[in-house]
């Protein structure tokens, strides 16, 4: 209890007395008992301004958590977070700015789940290996890994490590081929050392085959002083841990400038809000969002060429990083509004101008938040959180990394998957039949149809090369998987959002027009949700909204 009272009260002081007014003599003179080396020092004379635009940093940390398979988000919501090919977008267009840097992560980077399904094995081994190729193309330079990663196996890991040109990280693993504990990087004269951690336990408390993990604590100070044996003057941990786990290693290895956190372990593909950066005793600690809904970056300026141990001061960011993320979950529910508006003529044209109005105003108020200048004395750091955005633009070659992939993907399952027909529905329970036969006596409800996005659901994916991919087709065709219904292959007379996803299917009805009951006359709008449009896949979804998008004369409107 002790413990947890005295670590929640340095959490505090760190974010109520801002880390920029710690000097560095201050610093030297507080940790002489931690036996901190003498280090590339902090110049005490110098009065940096941080935000002056001829400032190159040191080196840049572009920094990723969990990413877990995250090739690029799915789902009809414009503008998603997501996507790795605009994250190298990114990184290249900032290549001028910061020709020095280091990208590294932490948690789960290659598959989504910790267990791969018989049938998918293929699908996402060549997923796994889309992203380490494009990790590779980021320029990833190590990441602790998570449970995930070894989905496939040892040997598995092994090829896409190798594929990514990136170091796995975890000093406190045993038996983990391929792991190794610490590597240091030379960036801009200054040598990075990068210790990594991880406890890739599953649910059942089983690791990986032949893998144990030994007191990340232990494991975290002796990786900092092999590093410090190579020359080390920075020092970046990399923690694939339980979160509360994960901050201890502040506490008690205060050498580390910064750590990065991760999940162990991820399931399912639910996308997880932002977390504020925070200092825990001169520890700059990060965890960004899951499935690279955003990249932290992290400038590193080294200054001055004294003596004792390096120390960064905040130079912007993580004071006002709550205000921050306040500002984009603002703004990110007026954008998912704005979407939602779209096409309902319902709304008035001056309630839609108002919205992008206030949504104008509170983009200006985070671009001047963010543009605070803060002056700071010897070295320094400025944080910022950007979010992963199509705006970013598209790499050529990562895009076309992506693209091989889904070809690959719909060849292979085209063929693989070519005998499975869906499974005949019991005795007396009706199957689909498709919008063809239900036109027979309801034209008037085809038509409205037809003017809906619904209608062209499956030729999102066709143009796409992904209507054979086992992460997609689902929402796109109707009675998918169902008794009587459709399969990946099987479904050329179900494609697309047809009638019968939402009123059941048809067949008896077909038969007996008359009788009631068996067929649902008005869906309830929840049913969207509860199939296809939920989160990560739409967000703010308001199904009652949108089901007037579907509706019509004849089709729910007189």
């Amino acid at each position: 209890m002790k413990r947890s009272l005295l670590h929640g009260v340095r959490r505090g002081y760190a974010l109520l007395i801002p880390f920029v007014a710690i000097s560095a003599a201050a610093f030297a003179s507080a940790c002489q008992g931690c036996k901190l080396p003498a280090t590339a020092a902090v110049s005490a004379d110098a009065d940096v301004d941080a935000n002056a635009n001829a400032n190159k940093p040191t080196v840049r940390l572009y920094v990723l958590s969990t990413v877990a398979g995250a090739l690029e988000p799915c789902g009809c919501t414009k503008d998603q977070l997501g996507g790795i090919d605009h994250l190298a977008a990114l990184i290249e267009a900032q290549r001028g700015e910061a020709p020095d840097r280091l990208v590294v992560g932490a948690g789960p980077m290659l598959f989504t789940d910790p267990e791969v399904k018989p049938e998918r094995s293929s699908q996402d081994a060549w997923k796994a290996e889309a992203m380490a190729l494009a990790a590779k193309d980021i320029g990833l330079t190590a990441w602790a890994p998570g449970e995930n990663d070894w989905a496939l196996g040892a040997e598995a890991l092994g090829k896409y490590q190798e594929q990514s040109g990136a170091v796995l990280l975890g000093k406190n693993l045993e038996g983990a081929k391929g792991v190794q504990g610490v590597v240091v990087r030379d960036v801009s004269g200054v040598k990075v050392g990068l210790i990594g951690v991880s406890d890739p336990k599953g649910r059942a408390g089983a690791y990986p085959d032949g893998v144990k993990a030994g007191p990340a604590i232990d494991a975290m100070k002796a990786g900092v002083e092999e590093a410090k044996k190579q020359g080390a003057s920075v020092f970046v941990g990399l923690a694939a841990l339980p979160r509360g786990e994960a901050l201890r290693l502040a506490d008690n290895v205060p050498e580390l400038h910064v750590l990065v956190l991760g999940k162990p372990s991820e399931r399912g593909d639910g996308n997880d809000g932002p977390k504020p950066p925070e200092i825990i005793g001169s520890t700059l600690v990060v965890e960004t969002p899951n499935h690279l809904q955003s990249v932290a970056v992290v400038d590193l300026f080294v200054r001055g060429g004294g003596s004792g141990p390096l120390v960064f001061a905040d130079a912007g960011g993580v004071a006002k990083a709550g205000e921050l993320i306040s500002l984009s979950e603002r703004i990110r529910e007026l954008e998912i509004r704005l979407n939602g508006w779209e096409g309902d003529k319902r709304v008035a044209a001056k309630d839609v101008e108002a919205r992008k109005a206030d949504l104008e105003k509170l983009r200006a108020e985070k671009a001047q938040l963010e543009a605070a200048e803060t002056k700071v004395t010897g070295s320094f750091f400025r944080y910022s959180s950007v979010e992963v955005r199509e705006k970013l633009g598209a790499d050529k070659d990562v895009a076309g990394q992506l693209l091989a992939y889904y070809k690959r993907v719909n060849d292979h399952n085209k063929q693989a998957f070519a005998d499975r027909v869906p499974e005949k529905p019991a005795k007396g329970e009706a199957s689909y039949i498709g919008i063809d036969a239900c036109t027979n006596c309801h034209d008037e409800e085809r038509k409205v149809f037809d003017g809906t996005a619904h209608a062209r659901a499956y030729a999102t994916l066709q143009q796409d090369f992904k209507e054979f991919n086992l992460d997609c087709v689902s929402c796109h065709v109707t009675g998918y998987g169902k008794p009587g219904g459709s399969t990946v292959t099987h479904n050329a007379s179900l494609q697309n959002v047809q009638c019968e996803e939402c009123h059941g299917p048809g067949s008896l009805h077909a038969k007996d027009p008359e009788k009631k009951g068996l067929i649902v006359l008005s869906a309830p709008p929840q049913s969207c949700v509860t199939q296809c449009h939920h989160p990560p896949h739409v967000e703010g979804f308001d199904p009652v909204a949108k089901m007037q998008l579907i509706l019509g004369p004849g089709h729910g409107r007189d």
